[in-house]
């Protein structure tokens, strides 16, 4: 749509909105059939044979100039203060500026949203594809079989089981009881063992009640489900799963509506993975919580821009069980809404196609309790 356009006839405004045209005048000027032309100068009546009347001259007296100064005078004097007329076209040059304004703004900034999954929807997989940023695709067409045939998004209730998603509900509040953050974001991450708490982190494998909170069960269900995310993704970008390499930091989230102490409280803001995380190739997020029932706020909204000014919102909205997945360039830009009440829970999965940030699968305290007692338990040699 063209801007609108202003111009002036006379003490007349004229602009274009759309295909109208509109002419703002005052109640006095369209009375006068030439206003630019002066005061004094009018097109005859008809009694003058078409002619212009003119000024008469003064008599030599000096009469008419004293007559004409005097006129000029009351004329300044009445001046000082607008006249109705000048106060009408004042105004109407206000509402035509703020017409103008309103329509530049409204047809140049715009924000659309669209939901790419609800909650009460049940998805066997949605994707959506898109043009791979440039930095993005130069850096990972360096690894063979890390390729995507095409960058985009992705999501599925079909991945992972309600059941799994359960025991690993469990196991996140096993590990948020022993620690949270003091503001509204903590985060729980079983490779490292960092924790959130007050506005630190401890190690949580430290902690003498992680050895009973964390079971076998818990381990290989965690283990199996990141085995099925990343085969998820490899089918999702046509990507040999073998080049997947679990990544760091991949954790469990735990986001309230408390008041942020710290920036690791901050989670809204905007940003790309692969800027804030340089070993990210592929990010998965498994909600563990349902978005309207467990917690409000804290959709997952991807931020497409179109063009300088335009963009639109993409929003997934958390359902248990629920994976959703992405290329983790510019092309993928996002943030979560802040939540507004109860808990959500996630975890971030992510992936490099770099062997050299490869991590492998957490080693839990549990784990070393097993090979020590093993160790015990086997003869010695002789």
């Amino acid at each position: 749509m063209p801007l609108p356009v202003a111009s002036r006839d006379g003490s007349c405004y004229r602009f274009l909105v759309s295909i109208s045209l509109v002419r703002v005048c005052t109640r006095e000027e369209r009375k006068k059939p030439f206003p630019f032309l002066g005061e004094n100068v009018a097109m005859s009546d008809g009694s003058g044979g078409g002619s212009v009347r003119q000024r008469k001259k003064s008599s030599g007296d000096g009469t008419g100039s004293r007559a004409r100064k005097s006129k000029a005078t009351g004329s300044t004097a009445s001046g000082s203060s607008p006249s109705a007329a000048q106060q009408h076209q004042m105004w109407a040059r206000i509402v035509l500026m703020v017409g103008i304004a309103a329509i530049v703004y409204f047809t140049t900034f715009r924000t659309r949203e669209k939901k790419f999954a609800t909650q009460r929807e049940v998805l066997e997989l949605r994707t959506q594809p898109l043009d791979c940023s440039r930095p993005y695709l130069e850096e990972i067409s360096k690894f063979a079989g890390c390729i995507p045939n095409r960058c985009g998004r992705f999501v599925s209730d079909k991945i992972v089981s309600p059941a799994e998603a359960g025991i690993l509900l469990d196991l996140a509040r096993a590990g948020f009881a022993l620690g949270q953050s003091a503001g509204g974001a903590s985060i729980l991450d079983l490779h490292s063992g960092a924790l959130s708490k007050g506005t630190q982190f401890v190690n949580v494998y430290r902690l003498p009640e992680a050895k009973q909170l964390f079971t076998s069960q818990h381990i290989n269900v965690y283990r199996h489900v990141k085995a099925k995310v990343q085969q998820a993704v490899a089918e999702n970008f046509r990507l040999s799963a073998d080049a997947l390499h679990l990544t760091h930091p991949t954790f469990f989230s735990r986001l309230t509506n408390a008041t942020a102490k710290t920036i690791h409280d901050e989670y809204w803001h905007e940003h790309v993975d692969k800027e804030t995380y340089n070993s990210f190739h592929y990010t998965t997020l498994l909600y563990l919580t349902d978005y309207g029932k467990d917690f409000t706020g804290g959709r997952f909204v991807f931020i497409d821009n179109e063009g300088k000014h335009n963009r639109t919102h993409v929003y997934i909205e958390p359902k248990r069980a629920r994976v959703s997945g992405f290329t983790s360039g510019a092309e993928n830009m996002h943030h979560v809404e802040q939540v507004t009440g109860g808990v959500r829970y996630a975890i971030t999965i992510s992936f490099t196609c770099d062997r050299e940030y490869a991590m492998a699968d957490p080693k839990f305290a549990l784990d070393d309790d097993e090979d020590d007692q093993n160790a015990e338990e086997r003869p010695a040699e002789p």
